[in-house]
């Protein structure tokens, strides 16, 4: 229940509060992942609940789920702010919204404690809002990526000693895809490219093979995860440093690169990981994320297992990583979960790497 009145806001007030001191004004964004990296009102920050955490909180949910940054968390304790907006896409009025909806909940919450800041509704959403002014917002824009010739014979920067006669596999067609600004997918035949890593802007990659080779650990720096696209392949016990390596690069402003054999199951299951600590977004929803971008990710059912476990640890707050520790299992037997894929979420079997890349890939290329 809400424990304070709370009054709506028109996009022109709203225009309003941005021109004057937009630092005052701190916007909660209750729309989807996609939709807010679609486009966003800037410095807006994206506030989503899980289904675990919805139910595990039971309406009552605490203020690191509804400000998830820290710095703007401690600056509206500390009194910072002297309003608050809410907004989902395109609610008309307050009163319309459901009993279970994200902004609801975030007003509750905020309506808890008394942070000297005014909380209000913006009526008409995202939606109303950007078509009005669309100055204060990102503009969208498709995902971007590279796509420069194949031919590698006269190219100085590139590792290929020769370009090959035979038609380039889908997963080497294109280049990189960005899958955040800081953050690119692709094959090893893309990471032996070191035209297109500089001019992505590249400063770092993450070779998820085994035997995958590092051609230019003088320009850039370099993570390896040694891991084979195999059901017995523990890829998870890599996720927290791989998810460490990423945020160091990013916070140093670099960019960085993941990269396996195909860039298929072993590199887009880490980016998957990465998306849903980052965000705190769930599996299927991160999945379709990086599914737009690059259409061939397919990880194997092992790594789709693995990466639900993950799921709950990163979605439950109440769940530890140490669970699922060896450690925590002297038995030594295997766990046993039961795995409910969407149904637009395919998986394979895992299998021999160079089998699998032999065989034939029939989704169409997005890049």
């Amino acid at each position: 229940m809400v424990m304070m009145e709370i009054s709506s806001v028109s996009n022109e007030t709203l225009g309003l509060l941005l021109k004057e001191d937009p630092s005052k004004c701190l916007l909660l964004d209750c729309r989807s992942f996609f939709a807010f990296n679609a486009s966003h009102i800037v410095n807006s920050l994206n506030v989503r609940f899980s289904t675990i955490v919805k139910r595990r909180a039971k309406g009552t949910m605490g203020l690191e789920h509804i400000v998830p940054n820290e710095e703007s968390r401690n600056s509206l304790v500390s009194g910072l702010y002297s309003v608050v907006v809410v907004f989902d896409e395109r609610t008309c009025e307050f009163d319309l919204l459901k009993k279970d909806s994200t902004v609801l909940l975030a007003v509750n919450a905020l309506c808890r404690e008394s942070y000297g800041a005014r909380i209000v509704f913006l009526r008409g959403g995202y939606d109303t809002f950007s078509s009005e002014y669309p100055e204060f917002c990102t503009k969208p824009a498709p995902p971007s990526g590279l796509s420069l010739p194949l031919s590698t014979s006269n190219n100085p920067n590139s590792a290929e000693s020769s370009c090959s006669s035979c038609e380039t596999p889908l997963y080497d067609q294109g280049g990189p895809v960005e899958i955040l600004p800081f953050l690119y997918l692709g094959s090893a035949y893309h990471a032996s490219r070191k035209d297109m890593l500089d001019a992505l802007g590249i400063t770092a990659l993450i070779n998820v093979s085994a035997n995958c080779p590092n051609h230019f650990e003088e320009h850039y720096q370099y993570k390896c995860i040694p891991v084979e696209d195999s059901h017995k392949a523990d890829i998870s016990s890599w996720f927290i440093e791989a998810i460490e390596f990423i945020d160091s690069v990013k916070n140093t402003g670099g960019r960085v690169f993941v990269h396996c054999q195909a860039g298929i199951s072993r590199s887009a299951t880490i980016c998957l990981a990465y998306l849903m600590r980052a965000n705190r977004v769930k599996l299927d929803e991160a999945f379709e994320f990086v599914k737009q971008r690059r259409s061939v990710i397919s990880p194997n059912f092992s790594f789709m297992g693995q990466l639900l476990q993950f799921e709950s640890q990163v979605l439950t707050p109440s769940c530890s990583t140490e669970a699922a520790s060896p450690a925590n299992n002297p038995s030594g037997a295997s766990t046993r979960f039961v795995f409910n894929f969407p149904v637009s979420m395919p998986v394979r079997p895992a299998a021999n790497s160079l089998n699998y890349l032999q065989s034939p890939i029939t989704t169409s290329p997005t890049y």
